[in-house]
């Protein structure tokens, strides 16, 4: 399985982007996709998971309200829609596949992760 996350850019404060993980095989729709991010000299932080069917969401507590993960089975994809930035969201960003069809915030359960998009938000 190979994951392809796409979307970033810059971006300023109070903006929003929407970023895509594209799958590339179909088999990966049955696992949960998560969305992580790492910021220069942070460690990666967990943002947000979805079930295989997108019936269950998980959000960093953090984070719930601004961010919101969704799927499309048909395209293989998962999204993350990104509102009302800070500069401190500036990272980069990046999909992976969880082993099994229920996600959850640990890194080391997520089997199949994509490059990474660069997000920067200018104040």
């Amino acid at each position: 399985v190979q994951l392809q996350a796409s979307g970033g850019g810059l971006v300023q404060a109070g903006g929003s982007l929407r970023l895509s993980c594209a799958a590339s095989r179909r088999t990966s729709s049955n696992n949960a996709v998560g969305w992580f991010r790492q910021a220069p000299g942070k460690e990666r932080e967990f943002i947000a998971t979805i079930s295989w069917n997108g019936g269950s969401t998980t959000y960093a507590d953090s984070l719930k309200g601004r961010f919101t993960i969704s799927r499309d089975r048909a395209k293989n994809t998962v999204y993350l829609q990104m509102n009302t930035l800070k500069p401190e969201d500036t990272a980069v960003y990046y999909c992976a596949a969880h082993r099994g069809s229920y996600g959850s915030s640990y890194a080391p359960d997520y089997i199949y992760w994509g490059q990474g998009t660069l997000v920067t938000v200018s104040s």
